[in-house]
């Protein structure tokens, strides 16, 4: 094929630009690519044209590159409810084929939540193309709906539909299962009626529960041979035709015999096929019923919401569906109600419980300028609320998101089970095969019935559904569980990743302390000069959203003075903050503020010890590059921290304790918590090296804060844990987000993390194991077809009732 045909053309949005240098540096970079022939950047429409050869780079490679510059390309990501899948490597295949399609990054398809989540370049591919795909795979993608009902829809519409086949089964194969028992000799006593025995009699009962009730397997093992590959669906058709066709050869060849049929009645194995299809539809009921029962913390977390809300338009109250409220909408939340969507109190005085999302047992008082959280509860007062979040922007929406990425995402574990699946089909067929033939010619020669029957066994007992449960399951259920107990892990790597953990950097300010410290003492240099200190670095630390800077300007504000407004204000981190006041210059600070700008402070250092012993962090002040005096805050830790360092320890975890603060006040807060070691005065960028100090000693490292500040130790740690108080930046940065801000979040997280970690390990124990003595059993002859048939059904259904034990742990 000619070089020129083999070309592909694709078109990536792109953010981060500023100016049309930045387009060009974008285009250089592409163009320097191997593969790429051409690529142009469109700075106004933020577009990059890229043509190139897919057999030399990737789309995302391309992409890729464009971040190692130092932008992004746009990506979107859609969810799917797929129906169709009857095993793990249903899910794989339709995996693989969506990672085939220009345009998708990645895809993962979760097989026991029937769903798939793709990330992909919406200029490169659409909704449309991606269910094309899965519609060509031979199974059905619907986009995710985002309502609690559709979800229940979907699972209730699955159990009624196993529930149709499993009674239509049932009614058809309970005649061939009776006439079946009064075979053995122990139930002679049992009486059967005698046309039971015809043989087509069993045919016409056998018939509709081999290829109507089983025509979903046929289908399936269809679509996946088509697609080169193997599944459940194979082995059980394969299974259940050999029993079904063998039996049809005995009824012709008995049909033929003329008078001969009263002196022989063959063995038939119409009731082998026909109760095996039955009670493998049974297992595939108790699994939908299983697995739906893994949703629950979905389902109770969309239960929070508001279904209506009370706005005001056109100075009339209107009642309307929350979906339906926008953006600026004034919002009327009477008492008892819950707050439909995120906002501003305008107007009205009352309580709201936030304990569904803080943890905090005691309502907060709301008043005008305060914010409040959909799906709350508001007590006793009628607030107007200006609505600045909506729909998926709602902190309830982001945490239902947040879950069900993890519930829908890999553990690196499951690529265990994945491998296992896809090989594990084929080998299974040849065993049976190897099987069959052992009896008929060596075992028990020309006994066909004999070695089909063993054959069957062998294809039954292995198929590989508890393998593909085992480790989705367990996520579902232990991110679940985490989300109710307000630990949101944000995928399946980090629920695994957190049971490793050996060592836990935490920040000081509103991590071990409440974040909310007060202004305790003023020392002016000259104590003439004290109003007039307060009043300007006050005015200076009103731009600063520093907790230090806010204890502050809170403190002097408290006592009665008016702050000017600064004209400069620049924020300096981890030294400390510069502003104009009144044409003055003001610095507030550490002792390296002050020595950055040469200022002597030599006097101050009797009184910032003082200070800090008593666990109070000191700010410098300078007034016009002069030593003017100091501002002395304490911030007190919190209630639980001194427990949840204890817990930690218990659990053989190193605690460390970093802090930008000095080293006598950061002692002094380590001693009232029962932490040995501290790290103090470490700059914002200097978290991140001593996070790296302690990987480079072979720990694991969970870093925990919740600050802007701690954003670059938070990504560097193996595990970065933010306190859901803080910022949106730390949350968004953070692998774990503890929504309560209570220390022992951090120990609950690894405590689930543990136990999600075995629950998986038992699961894959079990479902190897049922495989590994299974197989080895039914090829010896030691289980019949039915009862194979029987314990595949329960494995599956064991898999997941042992992963949903999880919703019950109490850390």
């Amino acid at each position: 094929m000619d070089r020129q045909e083999q070309r592909q053309h694709a078109t990536l949005q792109i953010s981060g630009m500023t100016c049309a240098a930045c387009a060009n540096r974008i285009e250089k970079g592409l163009g320097k690519m191997d593969g790429v022939s051409e690529a142009n950047v469109n700075f106004a429409l933020e577009k990059a044209s890229i043509a190139y050869d897919p057999e030399k780079v990737s789309l995302a490679d391309l992409e890729q590159r464009i971040e190692d510059l130092g932008y992004a390309a746009v990506k979107e990501t859609a969810d799917f409810q797929i129906s169709g899948m009857t095993c793990a490597a249903c899910a794989n295949r339709i995996e693989k084929g969506l990672n085939q399609l220009p345009g998708v990054t990645a895809a993962n398809v979760n097989f026991a939540l029937e769903t798939a989540h793709v990330e992909f370049s919406p200029s490169s591919v659409t909704i449309e193309e991606m269910m094309d795909k899965v519609e060509r795979l031979g199974y059905k993608a619907v986009p995710k709906a985002d309502k609690a009902d559709d979800v229940k829809d979907h699972r209730r519409k699955e159990i009624v539909r196993q529930k149709r086949r499993f009674a239509a089964a049932a009614i058809l194969s309970f005649p061939l299962l009776w006439s079946m028992v009064g075979h053995f000799a122990f139930t002679s006593f049992i009486w059967v009626p005698s046309w039971f025995m015809n043989p087509w009699v069993q045919l016409v009962l056998a018939t509709p529960v081999q290829f109507v009730v089983g025509k979903p397997f046929y289908a399936g093992a269809y679509k996946a041979l088509r697609n080169k590959s193997a599944n459940m669906d194979v082995l059980v058709a394969l299974g259940t035709s050999a029993a079904y066709f063998y039996s049809l050869y005995l009824t012709l060849v008995w049909s033929g015999m003329g008078e001969h049929q009263a002196h022989y009645t063959p063995a038939m194995y119409y009731e082998t096929s026909a109760i095996l299809i039955t009670l493998i539809v049974l297992g595939k009921l108790f699994e939908a019923l299983a697995k739906g029962r893994t949703s629950d913390a979905i389902k109770s977390l969309m239960g929070l919401r508001a279904k209506s809300a009370l706005v005001l338009r056109d100075g009339r109250e209107i009642s309307v569906p929350v979906e339906q409220v926008v953006v600026g909408d004034i919002v009327l939340v009477k008492p008892g109600e819950k707050v439909p969507v995120d906002g501003e109190v305008i107007e009205g005085n009352s309580s709201v419980d936030e304990s569904m999302l803080t943890g905090e047992s005691m309502p907060a008082g709301k008043r005008a300028g305060d914010t409040v959280i959909g799906a709350s509860v508001n007590h006793n007062g009628i607030l107007k609320i200006k609505a600045l979040k909506v729909g998926r922007e709602t902190a309830l929406a982001q945490i239902i998101k947040v879950v069900e990425e993890a519930q829908g995402s890999k553990a690196p574990i499951q690529r265990v089970a994945d491998a296992i699946s896809g090989i594990f089909v084929p080998i299974v067929v040849g065993i049976a095969i190897v099987t069959f033939l052992i009896w008929y010619f060596w075992a028990a020669p020309g006994n066909f019935a004999g070695a089909l029957e063993k054959a069957i066994a062998v294809l039954v007992i292995a198929c590989p559904c508890a393998l593909g449960l085992a480790t989705p399951t367990s996520i579902m259920a232990g991110s679940g569980r985490s989300a109710e107990l307000g630990i949101l892990f944000k995928g399946g790597e980090h629920l695994e990743s957190t049971h490793r953990i050996d060592a836990i950097v935490l920040d000081k300010t509103g991590t071990i302390t409440k974040g909310k410290p007060e202004l305790t003492d003023i020392l002016a240099a000259d104590t003439a000069n004290e109003s007039v200190l307060m009043r300007l670095v006050g005015a200076a630390e009103k731009n600063s959203e520093h907790p230090l800077a806010q204890a502050i300007v809170s403190g002097i504000s408290a006592k009665g003075i008016d702050l000017p407004q600064a004209d400069e204000f620049e924020a300096i981190p981890g030294y400390g903050i510069r502003a104009f006041v009144e044409g003055k210059e003001i610095l507030a600070g550490t002792r390296r503020l002050m020595e950055k700008y040469g200022i002597s402070a030599d006097r101050a250092l009797a009184s910032m010890e003082q200070l800090e012993e008593a666990g109070k962090t000191a700010v410098l002040i300078a007034i016009n590059r002069r030593y003017a005096g100091i501002a002395a805050v304490a911030d007190t830790i919190k209630e639980t921290s001194r427990e949840a360092v204890a817990r930690l320890k218990q659990m053989g975890i190193e605690v460390i304790m970093i802090t930008g603060d000095n080293e006598r006040t950061a002692r002094a807060i380590a001693r009232q918590t029962g932490i040995d070691r501290v790290l103090a005065e470490v700059l914002p960028e200097g978290k991140a090296v001593e996070v790296k100090k302690l990987q480079a000693q072979g720990k694991k490292v969970a870093m925990v804060g919740d600050g802007i500040n701690d954003a670059p130790a938070l990504a560097t740690a193996d595990i970065g844990m933010a306190i859901g108080t803080g910022t949106d930046v730390a949350m968004e940065t953070a692998d774990v987000t503890l929504m309560r801000g209570d220390l022992n979040g951090i120990a609950d997280a690894i405590y689930m993390s543990r136990k999600t970690m075995g629950n998986i390990r038992q699961n894959l124990f079990w479902a190897l194991a049922y495989n590994s003595l299974g197989i080895p059993v039914a090829a010896v002859g030691f289980l019949a077809p039915w009862v194979a048939g029987t314990a595949m059904a329960l494995s599956s259904v064991s898999v997941v009732l042992n992963a949903l034990r999880l919703q019950r742990v109490k850390p």
